[in-house]
């Protein structure tokens, strides 16, 4: 292994591959951190150029790869700054950076982030490193009933998210699955909920979703505020650096979530959101003793950005290991290999060791310059928030129209999310959080998906749904955290 290894720092350390990963990791925390563009569309962008421009195999997938890992360092920066999550797996970074932001933490928030997504991507890295083979057989035990299984899990898991009101966090998680149904049924080709309307046939993309959901109702929101006459003002700037007492203080929620992140990423057709909310929820249920989290809790910020980033390069196990995509982007990073014909899979280590191994070699150096980039520069980010709102509002619309437009070219797209946006904002003025309807909507397509496969399969028996022992732990697990924090309490005043 350690071989290999070192064959692979040897393809990764050329200045021509080299080159394009830092290329690569600075232009992805630029897609990251526009809402609406994201790991996927900007891979997508990159990689017909790679090919035309003839770059070998193992350097274009460096390229493509140091993207995908630099669009998760840069999901952050809108999250934490405007409170628009640059894409699905920064959802639940808002729950609680937002909040420091508005604390006048932004710069300590930012430099947390990347501290937590350093250790949570090196967690990773080292398990795909060492452990991937192995990792690779269990994951492919998780068929449809137990990912299935999974999605229950991380569905009872919500239940801790927003503990004091916990009928609205159900009541945004069932709006989101409701939303998550819209369009044509792909088992049976019936039109659900589509009013007749051609334009919702295909369902709601996830990025008009987050966009007007998160930036829209943001936008409207400012738009108040200033019509009310200011009130608060701008948030003050505050300290820039985050504090070595700050990071000790979140070490072993790093550790624990990036492992966690890590397992759940290398699940084929989980990705970034379902690791950050399983993380979060997680975290919280272990830490939040004094009812923090949700409020501006460091902890709650190192969580899910450990996690979206371990589950990151957790996806690269099932990839390289069986040829199976482990999420959306690198589904997108396999058609790169095709475009080159190059089959992944357990024959890719043997028969293509510097494709392999100079893309994992390159994965721990694009992790330390994305730590080298992105430090230095929390401050610079931080001040965004003193910009002007009238400024502050045009630009996040304006990155919201083009984010949603260059994806669909048409203006059905841009009113659906500016109706979503109404609808978020609304939400928001009832007290509700709007990380439980993404969320919702996110688990709910995954969870229809996989239920569709599972009862294909068994011709109709429910039974299949807790046949392996994989899935009656994931059952027992999500009753457990349904029941244990009501049954618990009462059980020890009773023994007292």
């Amino acid at each position: 292994m350690f071989d290999f290894l070192i064959q692979g720092f040897e393809v990764a350390l050329s200045p021509l591959n080299l080159g394009l990963a830092l290329f690569g990791a600075i232009l992805g925390t630029l897609f990251g951190a526009l809402p609406g563009i994201g790991p996927i569309n900007g891979i997508a962008i990159l990689m017909p150029l790679a090919y035309t421009l003839g770059l070998p195999p193992e350097s274009a997938l460096i390229m493509l790869a140091a993207i995908y890992t630099g669009a998760e360092y840069g999901g952050r920066m809108s999250s934490i700054l405007l409170n628009v999550p640059g894409d699905a797996g920064a959802v639940m970074t808002t729950l609680d950076g937002h909040p420091l932001a508005k604390q006048g933490l932004a710069g300590p928030a930012l430099g947390l982030s990347a501290v937590s997504s350093f250790v949570g991507a090196t967690i990773a890295i080292i398990g795909l490193t060492l452990f991937a083979p192995l990792l690779a057989e269990a994951a492919v035990q998780f068929g449809p009933a137990e990912l299935f299984g999974l999605m229950v899990f991380a569905f009872a898991s919500m239940s801790v998210m927003m503990g004091k009101d916990p009928i609205k966090t159900a009541i945004g998680a069932v709006i989101g699955v409701m939303i998550a149904t819209i369009g044509v049924d792909s088992s049976t080709g019936v039109m659900r909920y589509t009013f007749g309307m051609a334009e919702l046939q295909d369902g709601i993309d996830l990025v008009v979703m987050i966009i007007g959901l998160f930036a829209i109702s943001e936008i409207l929101l400012m738009l108040e505020h200033n019509m009310r006459g200011g009130g608060e003002g701008l948030p003050p700037l505050g300290r820039v650096f985050v504090s070595w007492k700050e990071i000790r203080r979140c070490r072993a929620t790093m550790g624990r979530c990036g492992l966690l992140g890590f397992l759940v990423g290398i699940l084929p057709g989980t990705g970034a959101s379902v690791a950050g909310a399983v993380a979060y929820t997680t975290e919280k249920r272990i830490s939040d003793k004094e009812g923090t989290f949700g409020t501006g809790d460091m902890r709650g910020l190192a969580a899910p950005e450990a996690a979206n980033n371990a589950s990151a390069a957790g996806s690269f196990v099932p990839m390289l290991t069986l040829g199976i995509p482990g999420s959306g982007t690198t589904a997108v990073l396999l058609g790169a290999l095709m475009l080159y014909n190059i089959d992944p899979g357990p024959m890719l280590f043997s028969e293509r060791p510097e494709v392999a191994g100079g893309l994992i070699a390159s994965l721990y150096i694009g992790n330390l310059a994305l730590l080298a980039l992105n430090l230095p520069l929390a401050g610079l980010f931080a001040r965004v928030l003193i910009v002007p709102r009238w400024v502050l509002v045009p630009a996040i619309a304006l990155l919201a129209f083009v984010g949603v437009f260059q994806l669909h070219s048409n203006l059905a797209a841009i009113y659906l999310m500016l109706l979503i946006g109404v609808g978020g904002y609304l939400l928001r003025k009832l007290g509700f959080s709007l990380a439980p309807v993404i969320l919702g909507f996110v688990l709910g397509g995954m969870m229809e998906s996989n239920l569709r496969r599972a009862l294909s399969i068994s011709g109709g028996d429910l039974g299949i749904l807790w046949q392996s022992g994989i899935s009656i732990g994931l059952w027992i697990a999500a009753v457990a955290l349904l029941v244990l924090p009501w049954l618990l309490p009462r059980v020890l005043r009773a023994w007292r």
